[in-house]
């Protein structure tokens, strides 16, 4: 078997290595563009950047000079205006503190007033209401109530402020199983048509005329904030009480708010829950007495339907 002879070429030498990055290597070996250079080496040649004849170095000196002017003035009136800057700031903080403090009084004032109207309404309530100056009392949440009754305390699911819970049907939100207000406005409803005859929610009365509202995440009960848990306080029979509200369709509700959204509710009968007296009360109409005391003619007189809205 013959050996061939090594081929030899006779053309172009071999390509390099590297032919296949021209690009890269054009742009290595031409760092600097061709106009740059040539302007860099005109510049050179005439003695470099700086002014040659005595006008153009006095113009750069005086240029600098007055820069120079324009930036100590500056500072000087920086550090001038600094103090009256300083003094203002104090004396705006000062006013603010002095109108926080008189609004703050203001409002000490508007709520001592408010409990002195609310004194005198019960007062006058309980003086002029005859016979039915006690149930109509009870009723407008003119007076604190002792007796028998209910505790309900409703809480969020857990890991409610994680966002867990599922979406509510219907709600037109996502749901992070927090108790929303519509739910406490069915819960209060319930009790009192399943026979409450006063209810509280964290010591907050409820009357005929009392609002359940919401601000975002936070629950109002008469534009006051309730912080969960939410404990409802009820006075009725309590045995009797708790078995018709949870056999309710109110009831129920709740019931599958624990069920399908996580939220958290325990009943238990009382033998004797506190509720205070309502913050203020309000009298849609009134009219004059036109005969004696006790007879309940002419009475201020108030909404006193139940229902909660």
């Amino acid at each position: 078997m013959s050996q061939q002879p090594p081929v030899r070429s006779t053309g172009s030498p071999p390509p390099r290595p590297d032919a296949s990055m021209s690009l890269l290597t054009n742009v290595m070996d031409h760092a600097l563009d061709d106009g740059y250079a040539e302007a860099t080496a005109r510049r050179a040649a005439e003695g470099g950047g700086l002014p040659r004849t005595l006008r153009a170095k006095l113009g750069l000196a005086a240029g600098l000079v007055l820069a120079a002017a324009v930036v100590t003035v500056g500072a000087a009136q920086t550090q001038i205006s600094a103090p009256v800057v300083a003094k203002e700031r104090e004396e705006l903080i000062d006013r603010i503190k002095a109108e926080t403090t008189a609004v703050e009084r203001l409002e000490e004032d508007i709520e001592k007033l408010r409990g002195e109207v609310g004194e005198r309404q019960r007062a006058a309530l309980q003086e002029h209401g005859g016979e039915r100056g006690g149930l109509v009392a009870l009723l407008s949440g003119a007076t604190d109530v002792t007796g028998p009754g209910i505790k309900l305390v409703i809480d969020d699911a857990k890991g409610a402020a994680e966002g867990g819970g599922g979406p509510r049907e219907g709600g037109g939100f996502s749901d992070t199983g927090r108790v929303r207000d519509r739910d406490m406005q069915r819960v209060v409803n319930g009790l009192w048509q399943s026979g409450a005859e006063a209810v509280a929610i964290n010591g907050q009365r409820l009357t005929a005329l009392s609002a359940i509202r919401a601000a975002g995440d936070a629950i109002l009960v008469d534009n006051r904030p309730l912080v969960p848990p939410y404990t409802v306080l009820a006075v009725g029979d309590g045995k009797r009480l708790s078995t018709r509200f949870q056999d309710s369709a109110d009831g129920r509700y709740l019931h599958a708010l624990e069920e399908n959204f996580g939220i958290r509710s325990g009943i238990s009968a009382q033998d004797r829950v506190n509720l205070p007296a309502a913050p203020s009360l309000i009298v849609r109409t009134a009219q004059p007495r036109t005969s004696g005391a006790g007879t309940g003619d002419g009475q201020g007189t108030a909404d006193t339907g139940k229902g909660t809205s």
